[in-house]
């Protein structure tokens, strides 16, 4: 059921205060003079429900009585007023003006709810970027100044998980609904966040967050309902320009560095969201005059972000290491004794133990250590060396902290990433009569980086670096008609569309033909195989584990992900 609209409703009366039947009542939208009327019930009460958001002048005449007209009235997404009238008696065609604001106290219902129109909106620090989330100003932030907001987590996602996101009045994470335009607009991605399929904020009319107390016909939600109520086009048209940047230059140093010239590091980091609104009547010259009738509502925005970023310290071989010889691993450890084995040898930290000269001692089985710690060139296994031959050197990036000279934390690098999102978007709305209008939405939400998961600085494909492709789309058609003067037909159909891909950094890597390791594990050949037990974060190796997968698939396509583990057996 779709509720997107605000309510005005009230009590009409004569000037003894008996309730006045079927008088008509007039609401006119002074943006697009959209006309709603109705009549009053034989007690006399009126509700006109399903009111677009804006500003309405109010009109209710009945025979025997002067008009009376009440301007000003500010409707809100979800929200109900409540005007009621006193007609004096008079001719119709004379009138009573009341131009007294509606009033704040809400009266109608016990519901609890904020509204932040556009123009707020546009002033609030709205931009949040994440690893999981488009990079574009976030309407939902919004949310986390609301009374009873509890936010969790970094990620300033609305309907978050795994603890991100916020909390409404104690309610779970991701209970909340948000609606677009009276119809269901909530991301159940469990991996993702609500921002995936946003809407250009610039495009938001109003965005209204009930937290609680709301009506049954929100009976789906435990949390909060967030309506948000797109624009709509006007009988003049209007159009906006916004620009807003972030550069290194403007950005405070990052302590303990040093770029070389005794200055802090400031890595690149450029964000740029821009765009464009424009509203009004569809006019053709000659063709079709829409005042009145038909108008339309366009927006685009799009979000570039590029960052370089310094990621942590890692250790990878040394030469001496690449060559078998793990001499310094004990050096390392401080040439520290952990006892004799049963031959009365002495075992040392960080040695390393020929598995070929295993025997029995006593009963006991004792290996002996390989010479000067050096594994034989000769032993290593060919598909071991491939992988080693593709790990970079030990390296340190000018500024950065670790020690290239050393057999631990001796790699750190810079990684260079970027983010593109936009999102443009169409209003519709057509006026048939006066009792009969239409409501047409489209949206696309389209977010796509190269670098945004797992940035390690390395190289690929050993790198864990892989990138994301976000794409939503939204659709909303909605129709009103007024079959009495108080029956109300609205009929509303959404779709939604979302899709979460990965797009590589590098082709398809087939491990069998590049480093020889052929397996009927491998039912895709996309990814770097993931080696584990082959570290020690004291004597060297991979940091982490080993490479994580680069993730491989079509830019538009779904994920296939394929992952194979290689264990040591020591």
């Amino acid at each position: 059921m779709a509720q997107s609209g605000g309510t005005i409703t009230g009590t009409v009366v004569d000037p003894a205060g008996a309730v006045v039947a079927n008088a008509s009542v007039e609401a006119d939208n002074t943006a697009t003079n959209a006309k709603y009327p109705i009549s009053t019930s034989n007690t006399g009460n009126y509700t006109m429900s399903e009111l677009p958001p804006g500003t309405y002048q109010l009109t209710i005449t009945a025979p025997g009585f002067k008009r009376f007209v009440r301007s000003g009235l500010a409707v809100q997404a979800a929200q109900t007023i409540r005007v009621d009238a006193t007609l004096e008696v008079g001719a119709t065609s004379e009138s009573v003006t009341v131009v007294e604001a509606a009033p704040m106290l809400k009266t109608e219902s016990g519901e609890l709810s904020q509204t932040v129109a556009g123009e707020t909106m546009d002033q609030l620090p709205l931009l949040s970027v994440g690893a999981d989330n488009s990079g574009i100003r976030n309407p939902y932030a919004a949310t986390f100044m609301l009374p009873g907001a509890l936010v969790l987590g970094p990620n300033n996602n609305f309907l978050g998980i795994n603890g991100t996101g916020v909390r409404i009045n104690g309610n779970p994470s991701a209970s909340e609904t948000a609606l677009l335009d009276g119809m269901d607009n909530t991301n159940i991605m469990a991996q993702e966040s609500q921002q995936e399929n946003q809407p250009s904020q610039d495009a938001i009319a109003e965005f209204t967050v009930q937290t609680s107390n709301y009506s049954a016909e929100y009976g789906q939600t435990g949390g909060a309902v967030v309506n948000m109520v797109m624009k709509s086009g006007t009988n003049q048209f209007h159009g906006s320009a916004y620009y807003y940047l972030q550069n290194e230059d403007l950005n405070a140093g990052n302590p303990f560095t040093n770029d070389g010239n005794g200055h802090l590091l400031r890595p690149e980091l450029r964000r740029n969201d821009y765009g464009l609104t424009l509203g009004g009547p569809v006019w053709i010259p000659k063709v079709y005059n829409g005042h009145d009738k038909t108008f339309f509502f366009f927006g685009w925005e799009q979000f570039l972000q590029n960052q370089t970023n310094l990621e942590p310290v890692q250790t990878v071989p040394t030469a001496a290491y690449r060559n078998g010889d793990f001499s310094s691993a004990i050096t390392a450890a401080g040439n520290h004794s952990l006892g004799t084995d049963p031959t009365g040898a002495t075992i040392f930290a960080n040695e390393i133990f020929d598995p070929l000269t295993r025997q029995t001692v006593n009963g006991e089985v004792v290996t002996s250590p390989f010479a000067n710690n050096t594994i034989p060139l000769s032993r290593f296994d060919p598909v071991s060396l491939k992988m080693q031959s593709l790990l970079p050197a030990p390296f340190c990036v000018a500024g950065g902290v670790c020690n290239v000279n050393g057999v631990v934390n001796n790699w750190q690098n810079t990684e260079y990433s970027s983010r593109t999102t936009y999102i443009p978007s169409l209003k519709l709305d057509q006026i048939i009569g006066p009792k009969d209008k239409l409501s047409f939405y489209w949206s696309k939400t389209g977010s796509y980086c190269l670098t945004c998961y797992g940035e390690d600085g390395l190289p690929q494909p050993v790198s864990g670096t892989f990138g994301a492709g976000i794409y939503a789309q939204t659709e909303r058609l909605n129709y009103d008609r007024i079959i009495t003067p108080t029956v109300l037909l609205h009929l509303g159909v959404g779709f939604n569309y979302d899709d979460l891909g990965r797009p590589s950094v590098t082709p398809n890597y087939n491990s069998c033909s590049n480093v020889g390791l052929c397996s009927s594990a491998f039912t895709s050949p996309s990814t770097f195989p993931e080696v584990l037990g082959l570290y020690n974060n004291l004597g060297g190796g991979m940091t982490g584990g080993g490479p994580q997968p680069a993730n491989s698939v079509l830019p538009d396509g779904p994920t296939t992900c394929s992952r194979t583990s290689i264990t040591s057996p020591a």
